[in-house]
């Protein structure tokens, strides 16, 4: 498959990224800093650009590609923590991207505790989420309400805590899991799960929660 990434600087997205070339995709990395980009390969193409107002690099960077993975986040600024509108202003521009050049597959990585899913975060990490990452996770959600909108063969991804630990492939997803204490899962296992997505098409019009 030829694959779009957007965030594929982010440690999620460089998982993604590597995974996807490893298993023989072509990948188109979208990037606002060239030198950042993910390491040269022959299956990668690199696109610069502003994911919030450059729409025609975006559309360039999905043009031909048979599926989008996006793993966007805020940066963990003072800034980006006060007034994030990353998600909320790279929504439309991505879905405007996909329509325009006719891709209808996306997988789209949140976190959990967005929007409706906060019920199912165990106690203590809600409290959490709550103090410190409210306005990021409102962001998240207008994102997500573009996306839902958008007519588009989208996945919701909602992994619960991040780690850097080893892409094991021993992990649990569905649309709902039981949770309890502080649950974590490893950035390179949440890779392997939205790029399994993107390859399989299944959780068409759906949420799928990740956890070890």
């Amino acid at each position: 498959m030829r694959i779009a990434v957007f965030g594929s600087t982010g440690a999620t997205g460089r998982q993604v990224v590597a995974q996807a070339l490893a298993a023989g995709h072509e990948v188109t990395a979208f990037v606002r800093d060239p030198a950042k980009a993910p390491p040269a390969h022959s299956g990668l193409t690199i696109t610069v650009g502003q994911v919030t107002s450059d729409q025609d690099a975006v559309t360039a960077a999905v043009a031909g590609t048979d599926a989008v993975v996006v793993t966007l986040g805020t940066a963990r600024t003072w800034q980006g923590l006060r007034a994030p509108a990353l998600m909320a202003e790279a929504a439309p521009r991505i879905v405007a991207a996909m329509r325009a050049a006719e891709v209808s597959r996306v997988v789209w990585l949140s976190g959990l505790g967005v929007g409706d899913t906060l019920g199912e975060v165990p106690p203590l990490p809600r409290l959490g989420y709550r103090l410190l990452l409210g306005r990021v996770y409102a962001d998240k959600a207008a994102g997500e309400r573009v996306l839902r909108d958008s007519g588009l063969d989208w996945t919701l991804v909602y992994p619960v805590m991040l780690t850097n630990g080893a892409h094991t492939r021993r992990y649990r997803h569905g649309e709902k899991l039981a949770l309890h204490g502080m649950p974590t899962v490893s950035r390179a296992d949440v890779a392997d799960f939205l790029l399994g997505r993107a390859v399989s098409g299944d959780y068409l019009h759906k949420v799928a929660v990740v956890a070890d």
